[in-house]
Formats: structure tokens, C-alpha cells, sequence
């Protein structure tokens, strides 16, 4: 099927049932609407309940319609804006960003992205799909992939399954960087292949590499962000899941900014504007934090959506995250794949792992090795944060070490995903030699009883933990 017809085929069909489900009153979601599948054949000459088209004949199903209708809702996806971003302009298709072999397009106003899924994958999201919700439910503010819509286009003899999903990287913002993170580190680098890309995608390795120190946020967007992975990672080992990945996009806004100068583009920025995605949680910043109201854009002064950072040279970032690639159960086909690596190389480092092994890998990784708290950083990083961060970098071995690395040392006791199996709190406060995890308190306490807590714990604790 070419991918002109395929574009043409979902855009007719998802009108059609988007449009036939929005007659139907609004009601709670049963246990038997997430088993639902509606079917509809589209004639090329056309029928009483369809328009004639200039592709084959083909038949496109709907997975639980009034689910996803309930998860869209959630999300503050009104119908008409769904149908508008989905079925108004041409779809863009994207050059393959993964191993995957799937095909992704992505709308023109940047909000969705569609996705050819295998069989096993579609099976699989159906039976996520009650788990979902009630996670869904709980807490709207996640990392996981926002599901909108599960369909099959069935031509020639063929089918075709396809999932709508939000958007992470708007192509409005220049990624300078894009990695797509695990935790694992066996062949987790990029390939030369990959690289030689206009806009390569680097891995674990790369990242450890390139970015030893890390990407610093200041303490409450550090929190939120520990506290969304860590629940995001206990549903995902709930359900089985392994061999997802932590996409990351981070726009350098120091470097756009020499770039615009040295073009001398100056006439050319203030033109159009970028305009910031529209639905609700579908930003970064939006997924961990929430708190805007249903429809409205988020107006988070000119950060486009993304999480505000710095690097080790002190360099504004703006980050855009998101987990993805979440329907790989650890079936037998893993098992086997694991075993067998694991023989030949060391099972520990290997991307595919038993559930609750790759979550408790993956979270370290995230919290400790890629994002690190930074107490000198307030919300919109000043002159003055960006100045204590170079004197870290100036101040010589030991001035770092006890400026950066100590209250490393202590989130590396804290932020564990075992520790904190009785989530949604992080605090803890059975351990009085631990600062409280609240940053007020972190910013409030003195240097001395930093130190005293400093002398009494982690100081003694070597740097590597058995069961790493």
C-alpha cells in the first residue's frame, strides 16, 4: 500500500468514526468499551454512509472508540481540534526515526503523530487499555506516550494497524540535540550511519560521553520530573513492559541565538512566531506539572512547552521529553533474547531485562546520570546561577566535587525506585540523617547541617551499590 493511499485511507476513516462517535451522548466508560471494535467499509464509488474516494476499496476499524473518546477528553482534546489537526491538511511523513521499521507521519500543526504498529503491539495496547485508564484516572500528569486513537486499515488483502499519539519533539523547535536513552549501555552508541544524519538520534553512550555532567534543572522541576518517572516506571514494570525509551529533544537556546547572529537573521525572527502545542499535558513541562486548563495553550513564556535546564558550560536549554516505545511485553521471545545475550555478554548491561530490573535501571540512570539537581538554580536560570555554575567548573577538583557532587551523592541514596515503592510521596521520613526531600527546606538548611548530614551518610558509602 503506498503511503499516499494509507495517509488518504486514515484521514477518510477517522473523520468518519471521530464524526459518527461525537452524535452519541457523552457516558461513563464500561469494562466492555475498551473490547469494542467498529468496522466500516469505504467504497471507492462511495455509499449512503461513506464518500467515494480515489483509493482501492478498504474496510477501517476502530478500536475502542468510546475509550480513547474518554482519553482524548482527558487530555482536553475537543473532537472538531482532533479532526481539524488529523484530517484537514496533508499528513507529513517522517523519515524513520527508529529500528522499528514502523512509518510515522505527524500533523501539520505538529500535535499528533501516527504510527504503524505490528500485530503483537496493537493486541497489546488493547489489554493495556483498562490499566491505562485507571492509571489515566490517578494522574493525568505522565511521561508515558498520550494514546488518542487505535485503528486498522484493511486493503488488498492487508492489514494495516495505527496508532494516534501526542507529538514530543514540535518540529517548530530546533532539536540541537535528540538521544533516545534506556539506561543500558551494551552497543547503546549511536552508528556511523546514524550519525552522518542531518539530525542524528544518540544513545546512552553518547550521552555519558558528551554530556558527562549531566543536565541540571533547578530543584522543584527536578522533583517533578523524579516523581513523574518514578510512578511512570512502577506502571510500566505493573504491566510487564521493558525495552521502552526515554526520547529526549534538547533545544540550546545560547546556540540558536549565536546562530540567528552570526546569519545576522534578526529580520527574519520576529516574523512568525512558532506556535506552542495547544492540547492540554502534551508539552513537557505540561506532563510533569500540570495545572492548565482544559484547551487553553499554555503560555510558559517563550519556553515553547519544554523544561528549562543548563548544561555543564552553563548554556539555557529548553528539554522535551517523553517515554516511548511502551508495547514490548517481556514475553517468551524477549526471555529467550535475554538469555542468549546475556550469555555472550554481561546480562546486566543488556537492553532487554525482566521487568523490574530494567524500571529500577532505567530510573537510575534518568535521576542520577542524565538529570541532576541544581540548588544554585532558580526557575528561569539568571546571570548569577549561570555564574555559580562556572565557578564549580573553575574552582578546581575538590571546589566541585563538594559543590556538585555532594548533593549528588545524597539524591543517589534518595531517588531509588525499590525505596520508594510506597509512592506517589518521595520524602523520607523514617531517616532523620536524610535533608527533607522538600526544596524550601533543602534551599532554608544551613551549611552546617548539610555537612553534618553529609559527615553522617553518604561520605562512608562507597560509590557503587552492590547490585549495581
Amino acid at each position: 500500500t503506498t503511503s499516499s493511499t494509507l495517509k488518504g485511507a486514515i484521514q477518510l476513516g477517522i473523520g468518519y468514526t471521530v464524526g459518527n462517535l461525537s452524535s452519541k451522548p457523552e457516558r461513563d466508560v464500561l469494562m466492555q468499551d475498551f473490547y469494542v471494535v467498529e468496522s466500516i467499509f469505504f467504497p471507492s464509488e462511495g455509499s449512503n454512509l461513506t464518500p467515494a474516494h480515489h483509493y482501492a476499496d478498504f474496510r477501517f476499524k476502530t478500536y475502542a472508540p468510546v475509550a480513547f473518546r474518554y482519553f482524548r477528553e482527558l487530555f482536553g482534546i475537543r473532537p472538531d481540534d482532533y479532526l481539524y489537526s488529523l484530517c484537514n491538511e496533508p499528513l507529513i511523513e517522517l523519515s524513520n526515526p527508529g529500528a522499528s521499521g514502523s512509518l510515522f507521519y505527524v500533523t501539520s500543526d505538529d500535535e499528533f503523530i501516527i504510527k504503524t504498529v505490528m500485530h503483537k503491539e496493537a493486541e497489546f495496547l488493547q489489554k493495556l487499555l483498562p490499566g491505562y485508564y485507571m492509571n489515566l484516572n490517578q494522574n493525568p500528569r505522565t511521561l508515558l506516550p498520550k494514546f488518542y486513537g487505535l485503528y486498522c486499515v484493511q486493503s488488498g488483502g492487508k492489514n494495516i494497524r495505527v496508532v494516534v499519539m501526542n507529538n514530543i519533539l514540535p518540529r517548530v523547535v530546533k532539536m540541537h540535540l535528540k538521544f533516545d536513552l534506556k539506561g543500558s549501555t551494551y552497543k547503546r552508541r549511536a552508528s556511523k550511519k546514524e550519525k552522518e544524519k542531518s539530525s542524528p538520534t544518540y544513545k546512552d553512550l553518547d550521552f555519558m560521553q558528551d554530556i558527562p555532567e549531566g543536565l541540571m534543572l533547578d530543584a522543584d522541576t527536578f522533583t517533578a520530573l523524579v516523581k513523574t518517572l518514578q510512578r511512570d516506571c512502577l506502571v510500566l514494570e505493573s504491566f510487564k513492559i521493558i525495552d521502552y525509551s526515554l526520547l529526549l529533544g534538547v533545544h540550546n537556546i545560547d546556540q540558536q541565538e549565536r546562530e540567528q547572529q552570526s546569519e545576522g537573521a534578526h529580520s527574519t525572527s520576529d516574523e512568525k512566531r512558532p506556535v506552542g502545542q495547544k492540547a492540554l499535558y502534551s508539552t513537557a513541562m505540561e506532563s510533569i506539572q500540570g495545572g492548565a486548563t482544559r484547551g487553553e495553550p499554555i503560555d510558559t513564556d517563550d519556553a515553547m512547552g519544554g523544561i528549562p535546564a543548563v548544561n555543564g558550560k552553563g548554556e539555557r536549554l529548553l528539554l522535551h521529553v517523553g517515554i516511548i516505545d511502551i508495547l514490548q511485553s517481556y514475553r517468551f521471545i524477549k526471555k529467550l533474547e535475554h538469555t542468549w545475550k546475556a550469555l555472550v555478554h554481561d546480562g546486566d548491561t543488556v537492553s532487554v531485562h525482566r521487568p523490574s530490573f530494567y524500571a529500577e535501571r532505567f530510573f537510575k540512570f534518568m535521576t542520577n546520570t542524565v538529570f541532576r539537581k541544581n540548588s544554585s538554580l532558580k526557575s528561569s536560570p539568571s546571570k548569577k546561577g549561570r555564574s555559580a555554575l562556572l565557578a564549580v567548573k573553575t574552582a578546581g577538583p575538590t571546589a566541585a566535587f563538594s559543590a556538585s557532587q555532594l548533593p549528588c551523592e545524597k539524591d543517589e541514596t534518595q531517588y531509588d525506585l525499590r525505596a520508594a515503592r510506597s509512592y506517589p510521596t518521595l520524602d523520607d521520613e523514617g531517616r532523620p540523617d536524610l535533608l527533607p526531600c522538600t526544596p524550601p527546606s533543602f534551599e532554608e538548611a544551613t551549611t552546617a547541617s548539610i555537612a553534618t548530614t553529609l559527615s553522617s551518610t553518604s561520605l562512608s558509602v562507597p560509590e557503587r551499590s552492590p547490585s549495581e
